[in-house]
């Protein structure tokens, strides 16, 4: 008899973005710009207590995003980061091994990492000829053991969004019955009016719970915070099977703190916007294959060169996310070094 499941042995490993020193790291999604100095004081003044355990309700920082969001603090969860709160969701809907957890493929890592991990039966829908949700082959992929269908919107890492009345006739077609987790995580650097904004589906959408990080814009990812947004029997399920204290101190003082200085934390999405244009730009002069991107990373379809590409601007001190055989996924980035990504992507073959 074994001590560990067996099927563990098959459970897909999340990759990292590498960081080499003297290079430029452009494979996580990070802001580079560090968090605001009101931030930072708000953290090491939390440090302070470092001997005293978090508050497990996280109570402060759910008050602030219920004034924020303008929702009531019964209907917010915090997690560990928006890569827990999805891992608690499947816990949370998904009791048999035959209840099914349903997501577009390519799309976010974690999601057969924490679907599998919850004992749930996995089904893939392929993305579209454009890198995006096909929601009808979602809808049509629902059975009736389907407990929670995914949706991640910038889809990471291609960059494409949802449109609302394409999440409309998802939520229509998928019935009351399976909820529906929107993972927002890179919501604000959506500039498409067409998206779907999670928040303004709320009330008509009791199946839905919308996912979003300090991660990304808010400059935090070294903190792990995030939260959900759905009906408060959802939020109150979400709060059952938590981990506890798995919110530290630090991370909610400094969420707290990049909510009250959000305009100059958010200001560094202007440069990330223009950037993202003109590396795009760039790369489709130079003959890639780059979907339209929402969010703060480029996906350039490659194929079978996928980890030729990589190693060729890893030789030229650039770090890319490579994605098996089927593309790389690059950070938008300081100017400089977009550039520098530029130069290695423009002499790959030469």
């Amino acid at each position: 008899m074994t001590l560990i499941r067996p099927d563990l042995d098959t459970l897909p490993a999340y990759v990292p973005g590498r960081a080499i020193p003297g290079a430029i790291k452009l494979a996580s999604n990070e802001v580079c710009l560090p968090p605001t100095p009101p931030v930072l004081a708000a953290i090491a003044a939390a440090a302070a207590a470092g001997n005293r355990y978090p508050d497990l309700a996280v109570t402060g920082l759910t008050a602030r995003l219920a004034d924020h969001l303008a929702v009531d603090a019964g209907r917010i969860a915090i997690g560990c980061g928006s890569v827990t709160l999805c891992q608690q969701l499947v816990q949370a809907t998904c009791l048999e091994p035959s209840d099914e957890v349903v997501f577009a493929w390519r799309s976010f890592e974690a999601y057969p990492i924490v679907a599998q991990i919850g004992g749930a039966t996995i089904r893939t829908v392929a993305l579209d000829a454009d890198f995006r949700h096909d929601v009808d082959a979602m809808a049509a992929a629902v059975t009736p053991h389907t407990r929670l269908v995914i949706v991640c919107s910038p889809n990471n890492p291609t960059g494409t969004v949802v449109t609302r009345d394409e999440m409309e006739r998802l939520l229509a077609a998928v019935g009351p019955d399976v909820l529906v987790a929107l993972d927002e995580a890179y919501y604000e650097y959506v500039t498409d009016p067409a998206a779907v904004d999670g928040m303004t589906l709320l009330d008509a959408h009791p199946n839905i719970v919308v996912l979003r990080t300090f991660s990304k814009a808010y400059r935090l990812a070294a903190l792990r915070v995030g939260y959900a947004v759905g009906t408060p029997e959802v939020v109150t399920a979400l709060r059952k099977v938590c981990p506890p204290f798995s919110v530290s101190s630090l991370a909610q003082a400094g969420a707290i703190a990049a909510l009250d200085n959000a305009a100059d934390l958010l200001a560094g999405r202007a440069e990330v916007l223009t950037e993202r244009i003109r590396v795009r730009d760039a790369l489709l002069s130079a003959g890639y294959t780059v979907p339209p991107t929402q969010s703060n990373f480029v996906w350039l379809a490659l194929g079978d060169q996928t980890a030729a590409f990589s190693a060729h601007c890893l030789d030229n001190k650039v770090i890319v996310r490579p994605f098996a055989s089927d593309g790389v996924r690059v950070t938008v980035s300081a100017p400089e070094e977009n550039d520098a990504f530029l130069a290695a992507a423009q002499s790959y073959g030469d």
